[in-house]
């Protein structure tokens, strides 16, 4: 097939291409600035900006299959501000799902998140929940995922952690996280599970009109996340909690002067990252074949 996947030098984009490559489809990586990725030879390159339709619309001339991957992180705020999400996931995902449309692309395949929901609590989860809308009401024959957090090489979850650690005690052995750590659960599975089932997606009807809940093998607190990334490192991290309205003030404050996390971080904190059901199953793929983050981080 001739896939053209937006979004396709970023981290989860990298490792789709090489993927669909290996299968022998005929990629195109759509991206503001295609030149900074490493691809394969095979892999065509275009540069594009999902917010302006006139700079991306051409590249879907003669696909069979769109991915769009373009995502702001949930982790920071963006820079630009919160309505940036509007801007990248709705705004993007309108000019996409436009430009396929008008091309007679058949495949549309969305990478969404967790929780995406029109009404959520922070700006990244309502984005997502209007995108998703904007597909499933297309003549496409679409497909969404919802992950879990995805960690693996050139991916941010990991040095999340940390850098957690460097805004809330910089220079203390003493590591206080919201909550204790134990506000939240997570469910990451590694880009290395995940893209095989994003392909396998556009290779069997079955899979149209579906949305898919995904993540990895083990639910795991933000505390356990921080043990699991400093024992990886053969560090040891005394984690301490910080109390979540003590959080809600630190991350409000910072973000007004410019650090890369704000009040939608801290929402974000406050609710779950793991599927209700996870739905590996629907790609013949069962739990204990997945890579867990602690067997990823001692690699």
């Amino acid at each position: 097939m001739d896939v053209l996947v937006v979004g396709g030098t970023g981290f989860i984009g990298q490792h789709l291409c090489r993927e669909l490559d290996e299968r022998g489809h005929a990629v195109t990586a759509l991206s503001r600035s295609p030149g900074d990725a490493t691809l394969p030879d095979g892999v065509e390159t275009v540069s594009g900006d999902v917010t302006d339709y006139e700079s991306i619309e051409s590249a879907f001339e003669g696909q069979d299959a769109v991915y769009y991957l373009v995502a702001l992180s949930p982790l920071f705020k963006p820079d630009g501000g919160d309505t940036m999400h509007e801007r990248i996931h709705l705004g993007g995902t309108e000019n996409s799902v436009q430009a396929a449309e008008e091309h007679g692309v058949e495949r549309f395949v969305q990478l969404s998140a967790l929780g995406a929901d029109p009404d959520g609590d922070t700006h990244y989860i309502r984005s997502k929940g209007r995108a998703e809308q904007v597909v499933t009401q297309s003549s496409l024959d679409w497909t969404i995922f919802r992950p879990s957090v995805v960690f693996g090489e050139g991916g941010e979850f990991v040095s999340f952690t940390k850098r957690l650690k460097g805004m809330f005690a910089p220079g203390v052995p003493l590591y206080p996280l919201p909550g204790g750590g134990k506000q939240t659960t997570f469910q990451p599975i590694w880009v290395g599970d995940l893209v095989p089932m994003l392909v396998d997606s556009i290779e069997s009807d079955a899979h149209v009109g579906e949305t898919y809940e995904i993540g990895g093998p083990e639910v795991l607190t933000l505390r356990d996340v921080t043990n699991q990334v400093y024992e990886a490192e053969g560090r040891s991290v005394s984690i301490v909690p910080l109390p979540m309205p003590l959080a809600k003030v630190g991350l409000s404050v910072l973000g007004s002067i410019g650090f890369p996390m704000g009040t939608d971080q801290y929402r974000s904190l406050k609710f779950d990252n793991s599927p209700s059901a996870n739905e590996i199953d629907a790609f013949g793929v069962s739990s204990d074949s997945l890579t867990t983050l602690s067997g990823y981080l001692r690699g």
